[in-house]
């Protein structure tokens, strides 16, 4: 397996670890707050505490970059897209029937893949389009270390 392949492929298993754990805390919460108040209300509390979570872990664990004012606003605007499509999707299914406390199940299933593909730019495309733009390397979006393959999950 060429390197390139195999450092996407642990990327991509870190991702879904990281997920995996986001998505518990998002289920949980909304699963606690949705018969106290509107399924939407609850939803978005859970995607708003879980965000900071997958923030930090998409950063740091998955992607391995540094935290910064940039990705995080890079972070957020693709988490909103997101959102709005989670949002809708919870809103599609309470209306065709589904239980309130199973509804955000297929969500998550269907955003899955828009997620990756939203942070993944976010972290690291703004990641490199910053390095090459930025002149300061105490000032830089990833470190030395960001730059070598890492092999292992």
């Amino acid at each position: 397996m060429k390197a390139a392949m195999k450092k996407r492929l642990a990327e991509f298993v870190r991702f879904g670890v990281v997920g995996v754990v986001a998505t518990a805390i998002h289920y949980g919460l909304y699963y606690l707050l949705q018969s106290h108040m509107n399924a939407t209300v609850a939803y978005s509390i859970g995607y708003a505490v879980s965000f900071v979570l997958n923030y930090v872990l998409s950063s740091l664990f998955t992607f391995r970059v540094q935290l910064s004012a940039g990705k995080a606003v890079a972070f957020l605007g693709g988490h909103a897209v997101n959102y709005v499509v989670g949002v809708a999707l919870l809103n599609i299914m309470l209306l065709a029937g589904v239980p309130r406390q199973w509804a955000p199940l297929p969500v998550f299933v269907m955003v899955v893949p828009i997620n990756f593909l939203v942070v993944r730019f976010a972290l690291v495309k703004v990641r490199s389009a910053n390095n090459k733009l930025n002149d300061n390397p105490n000032d830089s979006m990833c470190n030395e270390a960001d730059n070598h393959n890492h092999s292992g999950v």
